[in-house]
């Protein structure tokens, strides 16, 4: 019997082929590119007028902006980058995030509804896009249809935010809507009749997915590395402006080296490695996100320590300066669990050490609270370094 004709390209669901790379693309590569601003913006929001007002708002924009840029991995993790549908669909989601970034800013004030208007538009124009795109692919089409439904859920407490509240109760409908997208990705989407997205259907490739959050990272860094190129106050003495630089370089070095030590390495072997891949999709999000988060605070410190290094330091000032760092250092004792399925002593003792030197740190210029961070971060990376020396490559052991 004659052999049917393969069906055109341009016809088959623009699903990835199990078989083909997955390296990350240079369209991929670009979309990050939009994120360097917004992360900067976030970081200068929080030093704008240092409160824990501010510090939650902060939070809220980081976790929607984060959002957009998980759920478009997580597509390109599953649909093919290199068909043209994606494509316009990476860009148009760019396009949104540039958006949403212009108005981080006022996000909290007179543009709240472009931030969320915008944030909502992304993830409901995804599934309208994506559905009719995977019509002939049953399994694609009901997975973009239950993600669709708990997006139009969150939508409404997003707009209701937008259009009929100010200040707290804005702050809390945002959160709201958070936690529904947040769960609802954690639960697998669930809805009636079709149920949640199968396993089958959650299973990610370890080179894309590991390579996507390790770029991320960087990004993250570059917020650091942004800060400290450009908040470089001319009012303070060479030498104080110079060693407020000097702490915020090394500073953001040691957050590099601790995070690629080993875990950051290894994390592609360990999803392969892993029992069930889908585990890596339900926590790496959330992991990350509490890295990143340490990152972007800690680049406020740099901002606050580089615009005044001297005199005194408030309260607020040291919660930034030394929460960043400790955020981080939780986030990626997280990080080293879903790795190896064990945390280094390293990690929590980093934290104790942050939350010891708190008191000492309201006596002490800014300049001598962030260098006390930095020390602290440089024991972790000592200890790491310790602890692998002259030892054999320790293999990934991701929780069963």
């Amino acid at each position: 019997m004659p052999t049917a004709a393969p069906e055109p390209a341009g016809r088959r669901p623009p699903v990835r082929d199990p078989e083909a790379p997955r390296r990350v693309t240079l369209l991929e590569l670009f979309f990050d590119l939009v994120y360097v601003a917004a992360l900067a913006l976030i970081s200068r929001h929080l030093v704008g007028s240092v409160s824990w007002e501010r510090a939650a708002e902060s939070l809220v924009m980081l976790m929607a902006i984060w959002w957009t840029w998980a759920i478009t991995t997580l597509v390109t993790d599953i649909y093919d980058p290199q068909r043209t549908e994606i494509k316009l669909l990476i860009v148009a989601v760019m396009f949104g995030a540039l958006l949403m970034t212009t108005a981080i800013p006022e996000a909290f004030s007179s543009r709240g509804l472009v931030f969320a208007g915008t944030y909502v538009a992304i993830h409901l124009g995804r599934g309208l896009f994506l559905m009719p795109a995977v019509r002939r692919h049953p399994q694609s089409n009901q997975r973009a249809l239950r993600i669709f439904v708990w997006f139009a859920v969150s939508a409404v407490p997003w707009l209701v935010g937008a259009l009929a509240a100010h200040g707290t109760a804005r702050l809390l409908l945002w959160f709201g809507a958070l936690a529904i997208d947040y769960l609802g990705f954690r639960l697998a989407y669930p809805v009636p009749v079709l149920g949640a997205v199968p396993d089958s259907q959650r299973n990610v490739t370890a080179e894309h997915l590991s390579e996507r959050y390790q770029q991320f990272f960087i990004i993250a860094l570059g917020d650091a590395v942004l800060v400290a190129g450009t908040v470089f106050s001319l009012h303070h003495s060479e030498v104080e402006n110079l060693a407020a630089f000097t702490v915020a370089f090394a500073t953001t070095l040691l957050l590099w080296r601790i995070y690629v030590h080993k875990s950051g390495e290894l994390l592609p072997h360990a999803i392969a490695r892993a029992a069930q891949p889908s585990r890596f999709l339900n926590t790496a999000p959330y992991t990350h996100l509490m890295m990143v988060a340490g990152v972007v605070t800690t680049a406020a410190g740099f901002d606050l320590v580089l615009l005044e290094p001297t005199g005194h330091t408030p309260p607020a000032w040291l919660a930034v300066i030394l929460g960043g760092p400790a955020l981080f250092l939780t986030g990626r004792a997280a990080f080293e669990y879903e790795v190896f399925s064990r945390v280094s002593p390293s990690r929590p003792g980093g934290v104790l050490a942050l939350l010891t030197i708190a008191p000492a740190g309201l006596f002490l210029a800014p300049v001598y609270a962030s260098a006390g961070a930095m020390l602290v971060l440089a024991g972790v990376a000592s200890a790491d370094y310790r602890r692998s020396r002259g030892r054999p490559p320790e293999e990934p052991m991701p929780p069963h």
